[in-house]
């Protein structure tokens, strides 16, 4: 499990393989202090599992489907991913819970930047339309965000300084695309609350 808090961001040194990717991500702004192999770590919010240490690099292996359903398919050597390492018990709940199960992408549509402040709209399909309302929590790229204006087709965000120096969302520029990951329990209810409307039409 994850909070979407993140911790900082690496660099990808390394891409190998045809197809099972090798990975190799520089964690040079984040401790790898206790890391072991088989340990969990988000990458840009997609849950990855720890192949090699060679610390400060770590290995991944990646997988067709998370190359096809995930941004993790276009990066390149020298891209640069959000790092989160997994919640351990005892460990302050900051964010929100995730699994980092992306459940789609969206796409940058527009981009406002202010004097200490950038405000972005994430444009998605209705498939992730209706698990998104009006001030509820998103993970983008793996950081837990507060949702704000929604509209048929996409959602504002309004990221502060914090978020901007310590994540990678401040560099994306519109048509750039995200992975998006909404908590189980807002999946459930919507799809419960779905299932039951279908039954009684």
């Amino acid at each position: 499990m994850f909070t979407g808090i993140v911790a900082g961001t690496g660099e990808i040194t390394e891409i190998s393989g045809s197809d099972v990717i090798r990975l190799v991500i520089d964690f040079n702004s984040v401790s790898t202090d206790g890391l072991a192999q088989g340990a969990s770590v988000s990458i840009d919010g997609t849950c990855l599992t720890v192949v090699e240490i060679n610390s400060p690099k770590i290995s991944f292996d990646v997988i067709p489907e998370t190359l096809q359903k995930t941004t993790l398919g276009s990066k390149s050597i020298g891209s640069l991913v959000n790092l989160e390492r997994a919640l351990k018990m005892g460990d302050e709940l900051g964010g929100h819970l995730l699994s980092g199960h992306i459940i789609g992408l969206g796409e940058l549509s527009n981009r406002v930047q202010g004097n200490e402040n950038l405000d972005l709209r994430i444009s998605c399909s209705p498939k992730i339309m209706k698990f998104v309302q009006e001030k509820g929590y998103i993970a983008i790229d793996g950081i837990s965000l507060t949702i704000g204006e929604v509209d048929e087709g996409g959602f504002s965000l309004h990221l502060i300084p914090e978020t901007l120096a310590i994540t990678t969302i401040g560099n994306k520029q519109v048509g750039d695309k995200v992975n998006i990951e909404i908590d189980s329990m807002t999946q459930t209810i919507v799809s419960t609350v779905e299932r039951i409307l279908e039954a009684r039409t």
